[in-house]
């Protein structure tokens, strides 16, 4: 991780310290603008291509130097702080995993509610999407499983973040919409066992999307429920 004391790069620092901590349904943060607009057009050239659905960890993720500093920023010691304070919590022996998405095909389970992985303690997702201009397809905030049961929901956007605590009821999903929906999550957890795990599941589910007949029985077959991304 980077030395905490230098400055980001690329996150606005400001814009994401002053985000209030909302506590209904659970504690979570939303910040409009973490990254700057006018880096949209640098970083997103150089952003990892995903052709299919579905996440990928980072370690098999290809990407140029813009989108590289906006990694090195979310890795680094100072963003580490800054989710401590905002959710008073210590993340200091919680190491972080990455993964991205950066398409949806619009099928009936894609963007099933759930609460996050009891293994995660903070997430954070961060959007890419140049632009999101249907309704359907929002990230949700939601109060149940339900994902009509929408408590907050926005564009995944480039620059827009939500972070939230990571509990029995920190609900989120969004109604399946087809189309380029690139957002990165960033959690901190309980344990480098898990990160190796869940690295190797997304690699694996890589490699069987990379085959036609397996991409198809996965862009069907239902989530699991709980334990997704």
């Amino acid at each position: 991780m980077q030395d905490n004391t230098l400055p980001f790069v690329m996150l606005d620092e400001a814009a994401i310290a002053a985000a209030p901590l909302q506590r209904d349904p659970y504690d979570f943060a939303f910040v409009e603008q973490a990254l700057p607009a006018q880096q949209r057009d640098a970083v997103l050239a150089d952003a990892p291509r995903i052709p299919d659905r579905g996440s990928y960890g980072l370690p098999d993720l290809q990407y140029g130097p813009q989108f590289g500093a906006v990694l090195r920023d979310l890795l680094s010691v100072r963003f580490r702080r800054l989710v401590e304070e905002k959710f008073d919590t210590d993340l200091s022996q919680r190491p972080p995993c990455i993964v991205m998405m950066g398409n949806t095909s619009g099928h009936y389970n894609e963007g099933y509610a759930h609460p996050d992985s009891p293994h995660k303690i903070i997430t954070v997702l961060l959007g890419f999407t140049r632009e999101w201009p249907y309704q359907r397809g929002r990230l949700r905030v939601l109060r149940s499983a339900d994902r009509e049961d929408c408590a907050f929901e926005f564009a995944p956007e480039f620059g827009r973040m939500l972070m939230f605590r990571v509990c029995g009821h920190s609900w989120h999903g969004f109604l399946p919409q087809k189309g380029q929906r690139m957002s990165l999550q960033l959690c901190y957890v309980d344990s480098e066992w898990y990160v190796r795990k869940e690295y190797l599941r997304h690699r694996i589910s890589a490699q069987a999307k990379s085959v036609p007949l397996l991409r198809r029985a996965i862009d069907w077959a239902p989530r699991r429920i709980g334990g997704g991304p």
